[in-house]
């Protein structure tokens, strides 16, 4: 049996493969960086909040951005994963400027790791999540809220 959740008006039958399968190749896209962009930052922001991959973030962010910030660099990373979270819920319920937030905050990130002399090749990685990010505020603009088949809409 499908689970309906409520999402700004509308019902969404969230386990309908079958009508997602059936939506044009674009529309599936725009659904693969909506979701991937609520989940990918919730998870690293909270991991941010509770250490459970053991990353030490803070040994990423740029002495100059060290220095600006208040308290720690741990603290600061704190922040970060708030903001993250914060992201992700922004894109959840409105990817339209969702996805121009992850853009904008991907491009900081880029410019903390780039000036820190080294990184270059999660740097480089962040442009394309950057990029990515972008095209789903884009298509967003056109799919978001739109059918995707049996008049559903998700």
């Amino acid at each position: 049996m499908a689970t309906t959740h409520a999402w700004d008006g509308m019902t969404h039958d969230m386990h309908d493969v079958a009508a997602i399968t059936r939506a044009e190749p674009a529309h599936q896209a725009y659904l693969a960086l909506w979701v991937g962009f609520v989940v990918l930052p919730l998870v690293v922001g909270l991991d941010k909040l509770t250490g459970f991959t053991g990353t030490t973030w803070d040994a990423y962010l740029a002495t100059w951005v060290n220095d600006i910030v208040p308290g720690s660099a741990a603290a600061a990373m704190t922040m970060v994963g708030i903001v993250e979270i914060a992201a992700a819920i922004i894109v959840a319920v409105a990817p339209r400027i969702g996805g121009y937030v992850v853009a904008a905050w991907l491009l900081g990130i880029i410019v903390n790791l780039v000036s820190t002399g080294q990184y270059y090749d999660i740097a480089l990685r962040d442009l394309g999540l950057m990029i990515a990010a972008f095209a789903m505020a884009r298509l967003a603009m056109t799919y978001h809220g739109k059918e995707i088949g049996a008049g559903r809409k998700l």
